[in-house]
């Protein structure tokens, strides 16, 4: 009798420790390893991003003029406020993008890109010129806005309208990553300040009275995020029961993030969940090679080990027999 639970507790053991470990690598995507370019807002920086060791080109669309045509109305450009001139157009982009993913001379992986609109007019603007491209982009494609206002009292920075934003990428974007967040005020002076639970009671509410069925990625200021670690599980789990829902923790040069709330964070979530664009200085910080979860598993194996040990050398079977 004894012989046949030690042979049963040992295969419980070790199936559990093997199945556990197999999932951690089924699952194993570290999303913090995605290389971005930022900020991608002329040609000069275009050309530098195609080429490198890239993988999301993360660029800013305004309505502006283009640098060698002032005279022409105004359109969707590249560039971030206030600047409202770029040399290079979101047709131009799109197809540069486009036309560099789909030569077949290129030796490197095809860029994803995310496209981050400063207004709901170039929104609206910009819809025919996706539309046209929509369907000949077979990589990651990022629609990215701010739709609400948040932290920290943030008054300064007009959201896009979330009911235009919604609808239109409901009407002709369906398989497009949203990332939608909040406009944020921080900076080196910052300390204080969170994402509040209306905030994410707000976000909740216009993804769920738009259906939004897309995979969705909320874009988390880092020193905002390092200090509501609560409020975003509370929105990851509530909207993961219905969307693909991912994190992507940015930072602005010279914003003060707590380090060690921000690490927590982020490996509370899970690499496979967060997504990183932050400044070298601050990802270096991070230490995120130092991973938390492969410590955790080893330990939580070693925990079964002993367990099984201490069971095995028991008399607990003799309730069998």
């Amino acid at each position: 009798m004894m012989d046949f639970y030690s042979n049963f507790m040992l295969s419980f053991f070790f199936s559990f420790i093997f199945v556990s470990s197999k999932s951690v690598v089924m699952a194993n995507r570290n999303l913090t390893s995605i290389r971005w370019a930022h900020a991608v807002n002329s040609q000069k920086l275009l050309d530098e991003a195609l080429h490198g060791p890239i993988d999301m080109i993360e660029a800013d669309i305004v309505l502006g003029l283009l640098t060698n045509n002032a005279s022409a109305p105004e359109q969707p450009v590249m560039g971030h406020p206030p600047a409202n001139t770029s040399d290079i157009s979101l047709e131009q982009f799109l197809e540069q993008i486009l036309e560099f993913n789909n030569n077949q001379n290129n030796s490197s992986a095809k860029k994803g890109v995310k496209l981050d609109f400063k207004s709901t007019e170039v929104f609206i603007g910009s819809q025919s010129l996706l539309e046209n491209v929509w369907n000949k982009m077979d990589y990651p494609v990022w629609i990215n806005a701010d739709i609400l206002s948040g932290p920290v009292n943030n008054t300064n920075t007009i959201p896009v309208d979330p009911d235009v934003f919604l609808r239109i990428c409901n009407a002709s974007f369906p398989s497009a990553v949203l990332s939608i967040g909040w406009t944020t005020k921080w900076g080196p002076d910052y300390k204080e300040g969170k994402y509040e639970d209306t905030h994410i009671e707000n976000m909740k509410s216009a993804i769920t009275v738009h259906e939004v069925k897309n995979e969705l990625t909320f874009p988390i200021r880092a020193g905002i995020a390092a200090n509501s670690n609560l409020e975003l599980k509370n929105l990851f789990l509530d909207l993961n029961k219905t969307n693909d829902v991912t994190m992507t923790i940015w930072s602005s040069q010279g914003d003060f993030v707590d380090v060690e709330k921000l690490r927590n964070l982020i490996f509370d979530f899970g690499l496979d969940k967060i997504y990183l664009d932050v400044p070298q200085e601050l990802e270096n910080q991070l230490r995120l090679d130092k991973n938390g979860s492969n410590s955790s598993q080893i330990s939580t194996c070693l925990g079964f080990l002993v367990l099984a040990f201490i069971v095995l050398n028991s008399n607990w079977w003799k309730i069998f027999a």
